[in-house]
């Protein structure tokens, strides 16, 4: 049954097929980790979110609409749960909307920011990503990673759709920072001449 289509899956899955629940999780689990440890501080942290989020997934099964796309309803159950980890830490670092007039006219375009990420390795970006405010580090997890649209990241961060044009863009602004700090082994190969 590796083959089975995901809404065949899920619907064995809602009716107890505890095969299909496995199979379920074989096939999402390794995205929603790596999507946990984009998210969260630690290895551990994803680790222990991942399974948080399965066992939710699987109380909450029945309840799921099927007319959605259930990888965005995954998503979105794993971006909440991980929103209110870091709330309930206290890690996240409340930055009022005042302070976007502060920001820097020219910021970087998404494009830019690609383009910056890719001269970065992947473990750069996350020590990156880590250094960033726990509001900036899931904004930009949820739009980059996760795909999500405006309205959904609103959502998630129980902000206004107005205001997540400006927490992305103080994040990207940030991460860029964060990147430009640190020197890419190509960089540094080169003699440091960037």
């Amino acid at each position: 049954m590796a083959g089975a289509e995901p809404g065949e899956l899920i619907a064995r899955a809602q009716a107890g097929d505890t095969e299909a629940w496995g199979q379920l999780y074989q096939q999402y689990a390794p995205a929603i980790y790596r999507f946990c440890r984009r998210a969260l501080p630690t290895r551990e942290d994803a680790e222990d979110a991942t399974m948080e989020i399965f066992i939710k997934i699987r109380e909450r099964l029945r309840q799921y609409d099927s007319s959605r796309p259930f990888r965005a309803w995954l998503y979105k159950v794993a971006a909440n749960h991980c929103w209110d980890l870091l709330r309930r830490r206290r890690v996240r670092q409340d930055l009022e909307t005042e302070e976007a007039d502060a920001l820097p006219l020219a910021h970087p375009a998404p494009s830019q920011i690609e383009q910056l990420l890719d001269r970065h390795t992947g473990l750069e970006v996350r020590r990156a990503l880590e250094r960033l405010p726990a509001r900036a580090r899931m904004a930009l997890v949820l739009r980059y990673y996760a795909e999500m649209s405006y309205d959904e990241i609103a959502e998630t961060l129980g902000i206004r759709r107005n205001f997540v044009g400006v927490v992305l863009l103080r994040a990207r602004h940030q991460l860029r920072e964060q990147l430009a700090g640190s020197r890419t082994p190509r960089e540094l190969r080169a003699g440091g001449m960037a």
